[in-house]
């Protein structure tokens, strides 16, 4: 998919559901004088809300920098984007994991824990095992993808079971809609614009029937020069995220409404999208980065990917995770 596969960002909570909007700068970065920093998002809850903050509170002037945020559809492209220079810093969900794990990026900094994506059907579709042979559409190496494929392994049923169609997620929204598409690996908010559409869908599979297995995390991801050749800037990045995440762990309503404000969204929009979010604190996250939690979270997606095809086999998550960098601000 192309980079140029974007819309405006007024539409993130419209019809296209936070999931397809403008991929040039939003002018969401601080002004003055700072080191630039080329920072990629998703237009959602997890993905908005520390550069939502940090514009507010004027975190990224505080530490020297000027972040010119640009918004992505999902984490993939992202990942494409750091790779080609044309971006410091992105967000990623669970799904593509793989990209960072395979070498292509840097983790500096998790985010929180999702519990938005879902294996959506038309309605009337009460099981698994009746997708099979139908068409469903998924966003490739996503978490959309991601649920589906351990939904399928769940029932016993593998993608060649059913008619699998790689598709970007504002065309979902439509194909869903008008009943061209079966079924769906997806996630909300999106799933909740279908739903005004198709009130009568149905919800296969959500990431908590998995919990048991691995964890959904989200992260910041930078690109490996970045990391390696721009440990100032790197370092500078990763403090503002810290200061950023304490702040929405301390004002979760107020978070909602900066979110809310940047994205052009109604205020309990994304507060029904964070609702499907757990946000981990600073603390937490330093605890268990410190501990191997994260590690271990990080072990298991890799197996994962392995069975799913995506890895060739599971790396050290030190090799890709830098908790290093990110506890070196810890107090």
């Amino acid at each position: 998919m192309s980079l140029s596969r974007t819309f405006s960002a007024a539409t993130a909570f419209g019809m296209t559901a936070v999931l397809a909007l403008s991929a040039c700068g939003t002018g969401s970065g601080g002004g003055g004088d700072g080191q630039e920093v080329d920072f990629g998002y998703i237009g959602d809850y997890n993905g908005t809300s520390l550069l939502a903050i940090a514009k507010d509170q004027k975190i990224w002037e505080k530490h020297g920098l000027k972040v010119n945020a640009k918004v992505f559809t999902n984490g993939p492209l992202q990942i494409q984007a750091l790779g080609t220079g044309d971006l410091d810093v992105g967000y990623i969900g669970p799904g593509a994991f793989w990209l960072p794990a395979s070498g292509q990026a840097k983790i500096i900094a998790m985010n929180t824990l999702g519990n938005a994506d879902r294996v959506i059907a038309q309605g009337g579709t009460t099981s698994l095992a009746q997708l099979r042979g139908k068409t469903v559409g998924v966003p490739e190496g996503t978490s959309g993808d991601m649920i589906l494929t351990l939904a399928l392994k769940q029932a016993g049923l593998t993608k060649k079971d059913i008619k699998v169609v790689n598709m970007d997620p504002s065309t979902i929204v439509s194909a869903f809609s008008s009943k061209r598409i079966q079924a769906a690996g997806f996630w909300y908010p999106a799933i909740a614009t279908i739903k005004k559409q198709v009130p009568d869908l149905t919800e296969l599979a959500k990431n908590s029937d998995f919990e048991s297995q691995m964890a959904f995390p989200t992260a910041f991801v930078a690109g490996n020069k970045f990391v390696s050749g721009d440990k100032d800037k790197a370092a500078k990045t990763i403090a503002a995220l810290r200061e950023a995440m304490q702040y929405r762990t301390a004002h979760m309503d107020k978070s909602i409404e900066l979110t809310a404000k940047m994205l052009h969204a109604p205020a309990e929009t994304v507060k029904a999208d964070a609702a499907n979010v757990k946000v981990l604190s600073v603390e937490e996250l330093d605890t268990m980065t410190k501990d191997g939690t994260i590690d271990k979270w990080l072990t298991r997606m890799g197996g994962y990917f392995v069975g799913a095809g995506k890895l060739k086999s599971s790396p050290d998550p030190k090799t890709y995770y830098t908790g290093d960098l990110f506890t070196a601000g810890a107090k």
